[in-house]
């Protein structure tokens, strides 16, 4: 087996070099050819994993044929709107039949497809055969060989089987199901919750209201997940509720960093300046708006963190329309 890997950010670095150092034919492809450059020299990514020791085993090209050359599998770490062109581009040196592992989260804007959907319509003409990678996990913590777990998707249980064997490491476990469309909307949904999490901590309003997030943010995943063909089991697992506890509680993620700024008062564009990687919950959050809208789902957390990044509304009064809406069911 031989994997490129599509992406040189954080997670894209951590995994290929995880992946390197559990003895699979690796190479990483940035588009930054000073990042390759600086990978090459001193076995770190110092733009984007700083202080990580990177593998003696691990390739990296910023050329996409020397990079692709002999490889049958692709995980894909870029970030989900970049995705399509991405593909699009890479289209005529990609092998007929690529095996396409996705663990960028998020739902494409404007099409509101998720990324399954994506690497079909990108790859036309191809026969991409395709798996999801999601769960709780920072770069950080992978990277320094912390015990982490995962879920991947993929309809074909024999390739899926396969994946699983590559990926997991006395380090990293992965679970396997066939539900990739539940695993990729939950890392996709998670984002989301994960601002509004950061914005309760923002404004000071304690563990009581992150917990009522995350739980009601569990609900919100679930109800569009099961509407677009996700099994409610799955987002009772690792890709699900265990990835929304980790990126509503954890310093790390970086949707609730922007998140707790805005609930501090910064503005939106400030901070996404400031930022040097991709919070996906922002963009995100558009996606889940106009797709609730379109499958008449409702995802009331969704809606108000949509209003507060896209119409400046006051996180305090979303805060305080949430809480006043008709009382109903659990």
């Amino acid at each position: 087996m031989k994997i490129a890997v599509l992406g040189a950010g954080a997670w894209g670095t951590t995994l290929a070099d995880m992946l390197a150092k559990n003895d699979v034919n690796t190479t990483l492809w940035a588009r930054e050819p000073e990042v390759v450059a600086n990978i090459r020299e001193k076995k770190e990514n110092s733009t984007f994993l700083p202080g990580v020791t990177l593998s003696e085993k691990l390739h990296v090209e910023s050329d996409p044929e020397t990079a692709f050359a002999g490889a049958d599998y692709f995980l894909v770490t870029i970030p989900s709107q970049f995705i399509r062109p991405a593909l699009q581009g890479f289209r005529d040196i990609l092998p007929m039949n690529p095996v396409i592992v996705c663990a960028s989260k998020g739902i494409e804007l404007g099409s509101l497809a998720p990324m399954s959907r994506v690497v079909a319509e990108a790859l036309e003409g191809k026969r991409p055969r395709y798996a999801s990678l999601s769960g709780p996990s920072f770069a950080a913590e992978v990277s320094a060989d912390m015990p982490t777990s995962v879920s991947l998707g993929c309809e074909d249980h024999e390739l899926g089987r396969e994946l699983q064997e590559a990926f997991s490491t006395p380090f990293f476990r992965v679970y396997f199901t066939p539900d990739y469309r539940g695993v990729e909307l939950g890392g996709a949904v998670k984002n989301v919750i994960a601002i509004a999490a950061g914005m309760a901590d923002g404004l000071n309003f304690g563990h009581d209201a992150r917990a009522a997030l995350i739980t009601r943010g569990l609900a919100e995943l679930s109800r569009l997940g099961e509407a677009m063909g996700g099994q409610e089991r799955t987002f009772m697992g690792l890709s699900g509720m265990g990835d929304l506890v980790l990126t509503c509680t954890g310093d790390l993620s970086r949707n609730r960093q922007v998140g707790l700024q805005l609930g501090q008062g910064r503005k939106l564009d400030d901070i996404i300046n400031d930022m040097r990687a991709v919070a996906e919950g922002v963009k995100t959050t558009k996606s889940l708006y106009d797709l609730s809208k379109k499958l008449g789902v409702e995802l009331p957390i969704t809606e108000q963190v949509y209003k507060i990044l896209y119409e400046d509304k006051d996180p305090a009064q979303a805060t305080r329309d949430l809480m006043n809406r008709d009382l109903k069911d659990e």
